[in-house]
């Protein structure tokens, strides 16, 4: 059966030349995502930066460790603390000891990133003077490089006007603004860390018994870098994004090379029957099959690890000049994605034709001929079990996470991973509603003056497994398009809704992290109408379950103002009953009943038991926690939310709260222009990365739907010869082609929207048991144009084989071999 096999691959070329596309640019995705997560798990080595030439540097507790019967679990705090007094006099004794401060500054005409530092620690860079001179006053400064100010230059800030009295070359990791000491500890009165010039063991001596202080010398003062974590950062985005995009692209490309490889199995019933007729035996015409499959795999394995070892350092120059991905990130020498690309494309291949190959052989001459004529019994007892119990578990899944946790529902990971689960269960049971569904939507046009309609009608229902293989690829575009950019658009309002639902009249940010001034603060409660309630930034800490540390964001407020100002979304207990002893929690805590008393950590580390004071709905999980302003100590007033008074004029107040931060450089937001502000439209680099997920995925499947198109149309070529033979003209049989190709697109495209909708409504339900009423956002215009590009690609993709293979005789086709 070797030598029929490959003669088999010679005569259907047509046949194996789409299964080799559909699997070779299978395999490249699969590599190419493979290199590129990969190379996202690993970052280059950073050598200190900004204190490169400082010998030592004595960092405060920048960590919360707390002990639980498994070890000890760590968080990052919000506040870090400053070294302790103590320690400070200590290693002054030691040699000379550099406090170092770090505050964002906002100069006109300046960069968009200044940092401003006290001019003692440019010695540690080391930045050195090109022009002018070092400053001394308070209102003078040294800028790094860049040309945008030059000494004698006065430059306005929003720390202040200055005089800018030097430059320094700049060190391509920063955009700094140094003050004198003196007046960089007015700006920042708070400093974390210290440059000292002393022996480090005599250091680690001086230090030793201060709970969390750490001693850095050699690469580790990389860690006293302010961005030490950049690098660490961007890998997790970019391994989540690869990885996202990754399982994505991987389940299309198994799911269209498995339908791909089946269909063309299916294809050629009339060729197996005549082949048993003939004395084969069924394992004879299985093991041609499969090696048929394997030949076609081992090539296209082959040849799509070639296109992805191409295709890999494109895609990561492409996600650097998108802003995806830093400059430093190249695709590295990993094999392992080869491997993996070239082992799941041969078993996809043969998986995909065990079921077929196994029916095929099953079936006696008779009956394998008598069935080579219309698609019977397309639904076998495998593809029965598969699909139902992939739906049973899509449905028992959603179930157990809207009765345990509905927030699980509004995660990344669940939203992307669900619908494939659908979109395979609603494959598997396509052509249980093919028939009927293809009769549904050819209604209108099966009624039609002429036998246009009725033809393209009872062709596609006819005609099951085609209509099925062909739809395919379209429910796997629509599914994912509408299900991934739906879920996105869905919390994105959810959010939104949140936001407008608990913000007053106005909210005001202030133009740095500084945060706003006592002095603004007055001004603002001096508005006359104007309910104000400031509040910061923080964060809190609980275990639970004695052994996850869970970290919470907080928002400090005086006791009170919050009640009025902002509408909390209580569900038990009242906002005016916090205080500095209490704390109002949500409802994803473990422990949520009003009075009870939680042992919790404040931002800085401090070990505290407080209170609930009420209890607030979870929400899409950015409700987090309040506190009062005692409980956030060193966190500066980063937002304030203002109510009106009875009767007060809403455009007077806005003016007033205009004019009170006029000199700090706040902005007024109304509520929707907070609403928007908080939640913008999808940004270019939102958008990039829709871009690389759906994008590479949508248009795989579309290349496979002009594939399965091309390899439908040529095995029709006696189905187009007996029209011709019956009268239809050459322009009658096209227009017939096309009709059939834009209502198998319908059957697809309607499936797609389907699961779409399945799992917009898991969303939907999730929301709603966290008490965020929305209502479900289908991308229409995405969606719309996929079903429009997928129609046009269908066509053409039909239509033009079918012009081709009717320039000849219809006789001549009549007498073609299938």
């Amino acid at each position: 059966m070797l030598s029929v096999a490959l003669r088999t691959l010679r005569s259907r070329s047509i046949t194996f030349v789409g299964s080799f596309v559909a699997l070779s640019l299978g395999v490249a995705l699969i590599a190419v995502m493979g290199l590129a997560l990969a190379s996202s798990l690993h970052a280059p080595d950073r050598k200190p930066e900004r204190f490169a030439a400082a010998p030592v540097v004595v960092r405060g507790a920048d960590t919360l460790r707390v002990s639980t019967p498994i070890g000890d679990r760590v968080q990052k705090l919000a506040q870090p603390r400053a070294v302790p007094a103590a320690v400070v006099a200590k290693l002054k004794k030691l040699g000379t000891v550099v406090e170092d401060r770090s505050f964002t500054v906002r100069a006109r005409g300046g960069p968009g990133e200044l940092v401003g530092h006290p001019w003692s620690t440019a010695a540690f860079g080391p930045y050195e003077i090109d022009a002018g001179r070092a400053p001394h006053a308070a209102d003078e400064v040294v800028v790094s490089g860049g040309g945008w100010a030059k000494p004698g230059e006065r430059v306005r800030t929003d720390r202040g006007t200055v005089r800018v009295v030097g430059t320094v070359a700049g060190r391509g990791f920063e955009n700094a603004v140094f003050y004198t000491d003196a007046r960089a500890a007015q700006l920042c009165p708070t400093s974390t860390q210290l440059a000292v010039d002393a022996d480090p063991a005599a250091v680690r001596t001086a230090v030793r018994g201060s709970a969390g202080v750490q001693v850095l010398t050699g690469d580790a003062r990389r860690s006293a870098d302010a961005d030490a974590d950049r690098d660490s950062e961007a890998l997790t985005a970019m391994n989540a994004m690869f990885g996202t995009a990754a399982g994505v692209t991987t389940f299309v490309s198994v799911f269209v090379v498995a339908s791909t490889f089946a269909f063309s199995v299916a294809q050629r019933r009339r060729e197996f029957g005549l082949l048993r007729t003939a004395g084969a035996t069924p394992g004879q015409i299985r093991r041609m099959v499969f090696v048929e499959a394997l030949s076609v795999g081992v090539l296209a394995s082959a040849a799509g690890c070639v296109l992805g070892a191409y295709g890999a350092p494109r895609l990561s120059a492409w996600a650097v000049d998108g802003g995806l991905a830093p400059s430093w990130f190249t695709i590295g020498s990993a094999t392992w994605p080869y491997y993996t690309a070239c082992a799941t494309g041969l078993l996809v291949a043969l998986c995909g034709v065990v079921t077929a190959a196994w029916r095929a052989g099953r079936t006696g001459p008779t009956q394998a001929l008598r069935e080579a004529s219309v698609d019977t019994r397309t639904m076998t007892r495998g593809r029965w079990l598969f699909g139902a119990a992939l739906l049973l578990t899509a449905a028992v899944t959603l179930g157990l996470a809207l009765f345990s946790d509905p927030a699980d529902l509004l995660h990344r990971k669940t939203y992307v991973s669900r619908p494939m689960l659908l979109i395979t269960a609603v494959a598997l049971l396509a052509p249980v509603v093919v028939r009927p569904l293809t009769r549904l939507i050819a209604w209108l046009p099966a009624r039609l003056p002429g036998a246009g309609g009725m033809l393209a009608r009872e062709n596609a229902a006819a005609g099951v497994r085609r209509t099925a293989a062909i739809a395919a690829p379209v429910l796997v575009t629509v599914a994912l398009a509408g299900s991934l950019l739906g879920a996105t658009a869905t919390l994105n309002e959810a959010k939104a809704t949140e936001t407008r639902e608990q913000t007053a009249a106005f909210a005001i940010t202030p133009a740095s992290a500084a945060g706003f001034d006592a002095a603004t603060l007055r001004k603002l409660r001096a508005v006359p109408g104007a309910e104000v309630s400031a509040t910061s930034s923080s964060a809190v800490y609980v275990l639970e379950d004695g052994v996850s540390l869970i970290k919470d964001e907080a928002r400090a407020a005086d006791p009170g103002p919050p009640a009025a100002t902002a509408h909390l979304p209580i569900v038990s207990g009242r906002a005016g009953d916090l205080d500095d002893d209490s704390i109002i929690v949500n409802e994803e805590w473990q422990r949520h009943t009003v009075g009870e008393h939680v042992r919790v950590w404040l931002g800085d580390g401090t070990r505290k038991t407080l209170r609930i004071a009420a209890v607030m709905t979870a929400g899409t999980g950015n409700n987090g926690v309040y506190v009062t302003p005692r409980n956030t100590p060193g966190a500066s007033v980063s937002q304030v939310d203002v109510a009106l008074t009875d009767g007060a004029d809403a455009h007077a107040v806005a003016a007033g709260l205009r004019a009170a931060v006029r000199t700090s450089g706040g902005q007024v937001f109304t509520k929707e222009q907070w609403v928007r502000a908080s939640y913008p439209k999808t940004n270019r680099t939102t958008r990039m990365g829709f871009l690389l997920v759906l994008g590479i995925a949508l248009l795989y499947t579309g290349i496979s739907l002009a594939n399965t198109m091309v390899m439908a149309t040529s095995d029709r070529v006696r189905d187009l010869a007996v029209l011709r033979l019956a009268g239809a003209t050459r322009w009658q049989v096209l227009r017939l082609v096309g009709a059939e190709a834009l209502m198998v697109v319908a059957v697809g495209g309607v499936l797609g929207l389907l699961v779409a909708a399945l799992n917009l409504a898991g969303m939907w339900s999730a929301l709603a048991l966290l008490s965020v009423p929305i209502t479900i956002e289908l991308p229409w215009t995405t969606i719309g144009a996929a079903v429009a590009a997928c129609a046009a690609l269908a066509v053409i993709s039909s239509v033009a084989p079918a012009a081709i293979t009717l320039r000849r005789r219809a006789v001549e086709l009549a007498g073609t071999r299938e």
